[in-house]
C-alpha cells in the first residue's frame, strides 16, 4: 500500500508563487524599476529633504486659516455623511427590509465607493467651482458609502430576536428601529463616525490640491513655488492635526466605552 506524505505538495499554490514572481519582474522592468534609477532617487530625495529644514512658521497666519478650513471641511462632511448614511444602511439591511428596498441603497453605497476622493473633488470642483463647498460634497460622497458599508454589517449582526420582542407588542417600524436596533448597534455606530471624522481630517487636505479647499491648496501653491521650508511646516502642521485628531477619537471612544 503507497504511503503518503504528511504534507501533500500544493502543486496549484507552487504555480501561483511562479506566476507572481514573473509578472513581478515583469512589471518592474516595465515600468523601469532599475537600480540606477532608485539610485538617482536617493541622491534626489535627500537633496529635497535637505531643502525643507529648517520650517518656515513666519507665515502662521495663512497656515492656520488653510487649517481652521481644512477642519471645518471635515466636520461638515462626517456630519452630513452620518445623517445620509444611516438610513441608507438601514433600508440596505437584508434582514430588515425586503430586496427591492436594500439592493438599490447598497447599489448607492457601492457607487459612493467606486471613486477616490480625489476624483470625486474634481468633479465637483468643475460643478460648483473652486472653495470649500467642492471639498465637503466629495468627502460627504465618500463618508456615505464607508460609513453605509459598516452600519448596514453592523445592523445585519445584530440579534433579532429583540427585534422580534418588540413587533411582537404590535410596535411601529420606527419604533422596532428604537427599541431594538439601535441599542445593539450605537456604540458600532460612535466608533464609526469617529474613525470616519479622523479618515475626513487626512482626506480634506487632500481634496484641497485640485482647488476643493482646505489646507491642501497652500500646500500645492508652497510646492509650486519651490517654497519647500514652508512646506515642511505645512506637513508638520497636518501630522499634528492628524494627532489631535486621533486624541480626540479615543476620548470620543472612552466617553462611550467603545
Amino acid at each position: 500500500m503507497p504511503s503518503r506524505r504528511a504534507f501533500p505538495a500544493n502543486w496549484g499554490a507552487r504555480a501561483g508563487w511562479l506566476v507572481f514572481v514573473f509578472y513581478f519582474v515583469y512589471a518592474a522592468s516595465h515600468l523601469e524599476l532599475t537600480p540606477a534609477r532608485f539610485a538617482a532617487g536617493l541622491e534626489h530625495g535627500a537633496h529635497f529633504l535637505s531643502r525643507l529644514f529648517p520650517p518656515d512658521f513666519h507665515r502662521w497666519e495663512l497656515l492656520l486659516k488653510g487649517m481652521v478650513e481644512s477642519l471645518q471641511i471635515a466636520v461638515l462632511a462626517s456630519a452630513l455623511g452620518v445623517l445620509i448614511a444611516a438610513p441608507l444602511a438601514l433600508l440596505a439591511a437584508r434582514n430588515l427590509m425586503p430586496a427591492w428596498a436594500s439592493w438599490p441603497a447598497r447599489a448607492v453605497m457601492v457607487l459612493c465607493r467606486s471613486f477616490h476622493p480625489v476624483i470625486v473633488a474634481i468633479l465637483f470642483v468643475k460643478a460648483v467651482g473652486f472653495g470649500a463647498l467642492a471639498g465637503i460634497l466629495a468627502l460627504t460622497i465618500a463618508s456615505v458609502g464607508f460609513l453605509g458599508k459598516l452600519i448596514t454589517e453592523a445592523i445585519e449582526e445584530i440579534s433579532l430576536k429583540q427585534v422580534e420582542a418588540v413587533r411582537a407588542t404590535g410596535a411601529p417600524f420606527l419604533s422596532v428601529v428604537t427599541y431594538a436596533v439601535v441599542p445593539q448597534v450605537f456604540s458600532r455606530f460612535v466608533g464609526f463616525a469617529a474613525y470616519e471624522t479622523d479618515a475626513n481630517l487626512r482626506n480634506s487636505t487632500m481634496v484641497g490640491i485640485v482647488g476643493a479647499g482646505g489646507i491642501g491648496g497652500t500646500l500645492f501653491a508652497a510646492f509650486q513655488r519651490f517654497d519647500y521650508d514652508f512646506v515642511c511646516a505645512i506637513v508638520l502642521t497636518i501630522i499634528a492635526l492628524i494627532m489631535a485628531g486621533e486624541i480626540l477619537t479615543l476620548r470620543v471612544k472612552k466617553v462611550f466605552r467603545i
